[in-house]
């Protein structure tokens, strides 16, 4: 198990690693809301991408671990959590009934973030696709009540996953240390310079006459 974990941290890192020289500055109206996967992330401050990086950056990463501690915790609820499972599998069967979901299959840089930008009052829009999704949601039966035997149970099987996905967040963490000079290095290289020349012109344009600040 150790050694399957750091070898698929350093598979995710590599991947992330080939995909950074592709990154470059959002040019569109950008999104205030807070991405809950990356602010205080423990995952970022073992990578060393904490300060000075672009969110996508630092989300494209984040994004990678959380896969697999995802699969982590799956693969430890098959085989020891049998109520969690089924509930799983339930909630499964019950989200497949959408027939359309824009938040899936995303790459990881776009997965859980949010669906549309921030709405415009002088802009709006014909439609969302969170809206398009919500409309292609079918009616779906909840399933039956649990006994509060069988709710007690849940919560400790709940308590068991989650016991499980810190300590793997734990352990990527970790490794992640073991990779921060290549992260460092690839940030200096790709990311920095874009950031630089953006900020460049930034000032090119307020020094300008007809800057109107």
């Amino acid at each position: 198990m150790e050694r399957s974990l750091e070898t698929t941290v350093a598979q995710a890192v590599e991947s992330w690693l080939r995909w950074l020289p592709r990154w470059h500055p959002a040019a569109h109206r950008g999104r205030t809301r807070v991405c809950r996967r990356c602010i205080g992330s423990p995952v970022l401050t073992a990578a060393g991408l904490v300060t000075d990086v672009p969110h996508q950056v630092q989300h494209g990463l984040a994004t990678r671990m959380k896969t697999i501690v995802d699969a982590v915790v799956a693969e430890y609820t098959e085989q020891n959590l049998p109520l969690l499972r089924a509930e799983l599998r339930d909630a499964e069967l019950r989200e497949a009934q959408r027939a359309y979901r824009p938040g899936e299959g995303l790459d990881p840089e776009f997965d859980g973030l949010q669906l549309d930008p921030d709405p415009d009052p002088e802009q709006p829009y014909l439609f969302t696709l969170a809206e398009l999704g919500d409309s292609h949601a079918r009616a779906v039966p909840p399933p039956p009540p649990l006994s509060e035997e069988a709710k007690e149970a849940l919560r400790t099987e709940i308590a068991l996953a989650d016991q499980c996905a810190n300590e793997t967040g734990r352990r990527i963490c970790e490794l992640l240390i073991g990779h921060r000079r290549a992260i460092h290095d690839a940030v200096e290289r790709y990311v920095e310079p874009q950031v630089a020349a953006l900020l460049d012109d930034l000032a090119l344009e307020l020094d300008s006459p007809r800057s109107p600040w």
